[in-house]
């Protein structure tokens, strides 16, 4: 085989790729509809709210948030100030180092996001979890797990503290 030449997809990965493809594409977009529609929020914006909600303190600084919504620090930014402007978080200088900045969730921004939880916790499990087997289920987060690590070798899981459940 000419080492010039690509490793081509057979048959079968060809498949598979397109159905990953067009999934990674149709998920976010669907779970978004939802939010925008029954909680007037997007889906990065419940993201936020969250993580935050699950945080210690509701407060992380915006360089870890950034990393676990999976955005970019400037587009945390200016979704936070959208956040900010409606009352549901607060950023302040970090005390214990003030080159950063902390995001922090109101008491407003929990009830929304304990208000649009229940709807998108629905919405995933219809579109993710009910068409699937419980093994299936874990082959799909054994198989995501595999292509993170894959993207980025240094991922890390949530924190204890930050479980992927419903905020309290």
């Amino acid at each position: 085989m000419d080492p010039q030449e690509p490793h081509w997809l057979d048959a079968e990965e060809s498949q598979a790729w397109r159905a990953l493809a067009k999934t990674l594409f149709r998920l976010p977009t669907a779970l978004d509809a939802q939010l925008r529609r029954d909680a007037g929020i997007s889906h990065f914006e419940y993201e936020v709210l969250a993580l935050l909600s699950e945080a210690p303190d509701r407060t992380l600084r915006m360089s870890e948030l950034a990393m676990w919504a999976g955005g970019s620090l400037p587009r945390l930014s200016q979704v936070v100030a959208r956040l900010e402007q409606r009352g549901w978080v607060r950023r302040t200088p970090d005390p214990a180092d003030g080159r950063y900045t902390l995001a922090t969730l109101t008491g407003q921004g929990q009830a929304k996001v304990t208000q649009a939880a229940p709807g998108h916790v629905q919405e995933v499990r219809r579109l993710v979890f009910d068409p699937l087997t419980k093994a299936q289920s874990r082959q799909l987060r054994e198989i995501s797990r595999r292509i993170i690590r894959a993207i980025d070798p240094d991922d890390q899981p949530r924190p204890a503290a930050m479980p992927a459940q419903a905020p309290q």
